[in-house]
């Protein structure tokens, strides 16, 4: 027969277990930013090397789940919801490591090799990519022994100090250490409660006891909660780092050229300046973004190179000064995301300044049997646009540099992306353009086909009400107006119909337009003699080559939405 030692009780082994394994993931992620900073590589911390490989994984409902529901926010909720299951993992880990410290190392081993698979299998990564995963996870290994250790001491026995092992009974862990022992406790001594009878007698507290609990008990407090900061400002100082290399300032710096064809002048009339309605030409900073890229790519416009290749009689290779001396061109172009719903909102209306695609084109060669241009972002995104649509002499397909009289935005494929009216984006504006290969559909598949979408990607005929809203209602007796935009890029609107509760279609009256490659405002005058109640009003659109929207519901998978808006208007005494 054999004593063992006490063992503490799980709950708080646990409790101290958790904290000890967010501790460790929170000095991982820490050191690794710093890292990831100093090697001016952002794409390879963990949390955004994880977050590529999850938009690369995910199947396409969730991706589609995801965009119609947080929208331009999706990169935000999936970072934020990758901290938190990490966080929730590594608290397994630390209740793990403070019961046998091996396990909960093999879990922090897992961990690391994800965060350096997620790093350096992504497009354009090097043997350095793994470093900010490696070092983080090398610097955790030593805060879990450590934390570990430190949480096991103190700890209230849940046990008699010694009892019978009995056959079969489990060993205490090897790595455990026992409270230490009281002191000798002094006999009890009387005490004058003043009654005259003697006094009582009271045991005095213990000589020493509970002072080394409290002692690790804090020690361990203070240090996890010491540490824990220590990493969050690291953490913050790394993304601080990377944020302040950022290449909004090489924007700024950015002179475009004159247009060799600026735009057409707006004719009078373009905008209805009604409240509420999109205005003809959307802000920079409301053009709608939605793409895989987790953590904007960072190219300096004095790296950039494009290289023209594939079917082609001459391959080109353009750096940006290069670009900025071909004749540029300016034009009003309205681009849609395949995504966009029925009547939503990924749709934006630009001036947009580059250099002709078909002109780079024409200059390469392109060889007979050529049908699609595979477009390569710098962060392995790819589109595929028809070459005839590319070398189309009746469009302004761009390389463009420049978006509404600024360089483009970083988050808008600064400092080259793709322009090509008519198309939805994801198979013709690629953002951050490194690459264009001449190809065939049958030889390359573009990003977004193999997970289902079409290879090619015609924008359909559709409008949008913007105007009342959902929240508004009407009085009855009034004019209520109603008004939107309707887009038919390359094919241009003819017109816009409303209809009210199913009644006839009536004809809204139209905004003036530069071309055919924008959208078009609209707006009716609604003569409400109709009793209080709820209206169903809805619209329709009809292009220049007289087609007329559908009304057939569809999801934007595989090649865009359709369907007609609507909105339900309350209509009040």
């Amino acid at each position: 027969m054999t004593s063992v030692p006490p063992r503490p009780p799980r709950a708080a082994l646990a409790g101290r277990g958790s904290v000890v394994g967010i501790v460790t993931a929170l000095v991982s992620l820490g050191v690794a930013q710093l890292v990831a900073a100093v090697l001016a590589s952002s794409t390879s911390a963990p949390i955004a090397a994880v977050a590529a490989l999850s938009i690369n994984n995910s199947p396409e409902a969730v991706k589609n789940f995801a965009i119609s529901t947080f929208g331009s926010s999706d990169k935000t909720v999936l970072g934020w919801g990758i901290r938190v299951v990490l966080l929730a993992l590594a608290a397994v880990i630390g209740m793990l490591a403070v019961r046998m410290l091996w396990r909960g190392m093999v879990g922090l081993a897992l961990f690391t090799a994800i965060g350096v698979y997620a790093a350096v299998i992504q497009p354009h990564a090097t043997a350095a990519d793994a470093l900010p995963s490696l070092v983080g996870g090398a610097v955790a290994a030593i805060a879990l022994r450590y934390f570990s250790e430190l949480a096991r001491r103190g700890l209230p026995i849940a046990a008699p100090p010694r009892h019978e092992r009995r056959p079969g009974s489990a060993a205490p862990p090897a790595d455990w250490t026992p409270a230490p022992v009281p002191a000798a406790q002094p006999a009890e001594a009387p005490i004058d409660d003043g009654s005259g009878q003697g006094g009582r007698t009271e045991r005095p507290p213990p000589v020493g006891a509970g002072t080394a609990l409290n002692q690790d008990r804090r020690r361990f407090l203070v240090s996890s909660a010491a540490v824990a900061a220590g990493s969050l400002i690291a953490y913050g100082g790394g993304s601080w780092l990377a944020s302040s290399r950022d290449v909004s300032a090489a924007a700024r710096a950015v002179r475009l050229p004159r247009a060799a064809r600026p735009a057409p002048p707006l004719p009078p009339g373009t905008d209805l300046k009604i409240p509420g309605l999109s205005s003809f030409i959307t802000p920079n900073s409301s053009f709608y973004r939605v793409d895989t890229a987790f953590v904007l790519p960072e190219v300096l416009p004095s790296t950039w190179q494009l290289r023209v290749h594939g079917m082609v009689n001459k391959e080109l290779m353009l750096s940006f000064d290069d670009l900025l001396k071909r004749p540029m061109i300016e034009d009003y172009i309205t681009l849609c995301c395949v995504s966009n719903p029925v009547g939503g909102p990924y749709i934006g209306n630009a001036k947009w300044l580059g250099a002709s695609l078909r002109s780079l084109l024409q200059e390469a060669g392109v060889k007979a049997g050529a049908t699609q241009l595979l477009a390569t972002s710098s962060d392995g995104f790819t589109s595929g646009t028809p070459i005839e649509i590319a070398m189309d002499t009746g469009r302004d397909a761009l390389l463009a540099v420049g978006m509404n009289g600024s360089p483009l935005p970083v988050a808008h494929g600064f400092p080259v992306r793709l322009v090509n009216p008519g198309l939805y984006g994801y198979v013709s504006a690629c953002k951050w353009l490194v690459d264009l290969e001449v190809t065939t559909y049958a030889a390359a598949q573009a990003y977004w086909v193999p997970r289902g979408w079409a290879a090619q990607g015609p924008v359909k005929t559709e409008s949008r009400i913007d105007v009342p809203g959902i929240q508004n209602s009407i009085k009855t007796g009034g004019t209520a107006t109603i008004a939107g935009v309707a887009w038919a890029q390359h094919k241009g609107i003819e017109a816009v119909e409303v209809r009210i509760a199913n009644g006839p279609w009536q004809q809204a009256r139209l905004a003036a337009v530069p071309g055919i490659d924008t959208w078009r405002q609209w707006v009716y005058d609604w003569d409400v003699s109709d009793p209080p109640g709820n209206y169903m009003v809805e619209a329709r659109a009809t292009d220049k080559t007289g087609y007329t929207q559908t009304a057939l519901d569809a999801p934007p998978p595989p090649n865009g939405a359709s369907g007609y808006p609507s909105v339900l208007v309350s209509v009040t005494t």
